[in-house]
């Protein structure tokens, strides 16, 4: 069946097209194969003295209906098998070319089941076939090895097809695979532009806004506040140029070769891990308290980059938000590691958006949990829990 893309448009949807194609190369092939078997078994029987008719018409019941062959394997089998031998108790044939592509078919298309059955069937119905008219050592050897050869070809013939098809499966799965992975990194490089652009913007807007009136009353000050900006600037682009390494082919801007070393350096001093959190919460223009309960242990990359980037969409968040500048962080270090920023603002307000669901797609990449809801007291909790090998 073909299916159009739109009215009129005349395109054939692309596996409707492969399904379409081989069917009408299959009709081909079997109008080929059975004019071939046709021609082998009946001109022996009209050239050069014609034989009686229906001796002529057997032969053509014995290789006729092989042109449905893959419609029904099993009745072909029957239809001609019978035909030939009785055909054969008048007319000795080269080979019978019908019960040979019968028997191929059958191991070649038929269901297990089918195939096994099919066997003892045919082992009787070729003895039967050879021993009625006497045959001599020399044509059992012959037309046996036919038989045993069609369905030995059918069988490997059945066996590669399936190869093929569990390789086309294999490939269809690993490319969808490819494109899940390429998904999941773009919402991943997409989570952490939002994170270091609505943070570090954020932060850059605060200091720039307060610079005026720093610079009125107390110039010595506004020079901290405007070095501050423009460390955060720094910060935010070293951040993003390791984001957007990520999207360089290999190759692609150079390698260590064209000696980038100021940048790597760069990039090292602002990577998304725990020993960097102090230096966040710095740069956070808020009045942070943070708190440690257990023992640190070495975490997985992927969990350290996750609770940093939890944590600073949390503090942005506050920062936009909130109404406080005093916010509280907890590490707990356990069975699991657990990280929960509070504060005393407003509530939960408007917040949500991509900020929170960024969050919960973090924790939930590691294995992990999270939560955020009003906190106990007021203002707000975000909570993010993460399994500890």
């Amino acid at each position: 069946m073909i299916t159009l893309e739109s009215e009129g448009s005349g395109r054939m949807d692309p596996d409707n097209g492969r399904m379409f194609a081989a069917g009408r190369t299959d009709r081909v092939v079997d109008g080929v194969l059975a004019a071939g078997v046709v021609l082998a078994t009946v001109m022996p029987l009209v050239l050069p003295d014609p034989d009686p008719w229906w001796i002529i018409g057997l032969g053509l019941l014995a290789s006729v209906p092989v042109g449905w062959r893959r419609r029904a394997p099993m009745v072909v089998a029957v239809v001609v098998g019978a035909a030939m031998s009785v055909l054969v108790t008048w007319e000795k044939p080269l080979l019978p070319f019908g019960p040979l592509l019968a028997v191929y078919t059958i191991a070649d298309l038929s269901p297990t089941w089918k195939r096994l059955a099919a066997i003892p069937a045919i082992v009787a119905a070729v003895g039967t076939s050879l021993v009625l008219p006497g045959e001599n050592d020399e044509t059992f050897r012959l037309v046996g090895t036919a038989f045993v050869a069609a369905y030995a070809l059918g069988t490997s013939v059945r066996a590669s097809r399936s190869r093929a098809a569990e390789l086309t499966e294999r490939a269809r799965r690993l490319e969808q695979e490819h494109i899940a992975a390429a998904a999941e990194e773009r919402t991943r490089i997409a989570r952490d532009m939002h994170d270091i652009v609505t943070h570090s913007v954020g932060l850059m807007v605060v200091q720039a806004e307060a610079g005026p009136v720093v610079v009125r009353g107390d110039p010595d000050r506004a020079e901290a506040v405007f070095d501050a900006i423009a460390d955060i600037g720094r910060g935010a682009l070293a951040e993003l140029r390791g984001v957007l390494t990520t999207l360089r082919a290999p190759g692609e801007g150079g390698g260590p070769a064209c000696g980038h070393a100021d940048e790597r350096l760069s990039e090292s001093l602002f990577q998304p891990r725990l020993a960097n959190l102090p230096a966040l919460l710095d740069r956070s223009g808020l009045d942070v308290v943070s708190t440690t309960a257990g023992i640190p242990r070495p975490v997985a990359e992927s969990v350290e980059a996750a609770v940093y980037r939890i944590v600073q969409e949390a503090l942005t968040n506050v920062r936009k938000h909130a109404g406080t500048r005093a916010v509280h962080l907890a590490l707990t270090w356990g069975e699991r590691l657990t990280v929960e920023i509070t504060d005393n603002g407003r509530g939960p307000g408007e917040r949500g958006g991509y900020g929170l669901a960024g969050m919960r797609e973090r924790a939930a990449a590691c294995g992990g949990t999270f939560r955020a809801e009003a906190g106990r007291g007021g203002g707000f909790m975000v909570r993010a829990e993460f399994p500890l090998e």
